[in-house]
């Protein structure tokens, strides 16, 4: 369902030329959500009417400056009783966004902050395996992972962490012993 809806927002906003500032402009709904717990309760819950919805939501994206596409988009999703799904329509427009532009996102983990030089060759590895795609790498630092890193980008995920090594190695002992 959320890729259905988030296929016919993009279509619309490119047939109108907006889709940067739907966007930005439903980036910005997303962090509302992540930043207000009561804001994510309106959206999620059941207890709240259509009409409760969007009458709230009306409010809240006026006061945050979202209008035009992206505002008459989630009113919608809220009157056909959508809105808690409204989160994974935001994804799956950022990734057909992603798609149009030719553009691969990456997620990797490491224990330790990455150098200049670590990061540049990683990106260029990641280009390489997105098939010449621009890759947009978030790094995210997790010492518990000991050591090496983990990646992933769109649906694949390599694990070359120390951490996953060292379980590997114990649990192979453990079937030895």
């Amino acid at each position: 369902m959320a890729g259905r809806y988030a296929l016919a927002l993009f279509a619309l906003a490119q047939e109108q030329n907006a889709v940067d500032q739907v966007a930005n402009d439903l980036a910005g709904f997303n962090s509302m959500l992540a930043d207000s717990a009561d804001f994510a309760r309106l959206v999620r819950s059941p207890v709240f009417t259509a009409e409760e919805q969007v009458r709230a939501l009306g409010a809240v994206l006026a006061k945050a400056g979202i209008s035009g596409l992206a505002a008459n988009f989630l009113k919608l999703v809220a009157s056909k009783r959508r809105l808690f799904a409204a989160p994974d329509m935001i994804s799956n427009f950022g990734a057909l966004v992603d798609d149009s532009r030719g553009i691969a996102r990456a997620e990797v983990i490491v224990a330790e902050p990455l150098s200049e030089t670590h990061l540049s060759a990683l990106k260029e590895a990641l280009r390489d395996v997105s098939g010449g795609r621009s890759v947009d790498v978030a790094v995210k630092i997790d010492p518990s992972i000991i050591g090496g890193l983990v990646v992933k980008l769109g649906s694949r995920m390599v694990d070359g962490s120390l951490r996953t090594k060292l379980n590997s190695l114990r649990n192979r002992m453990k079937e030895v012993g």
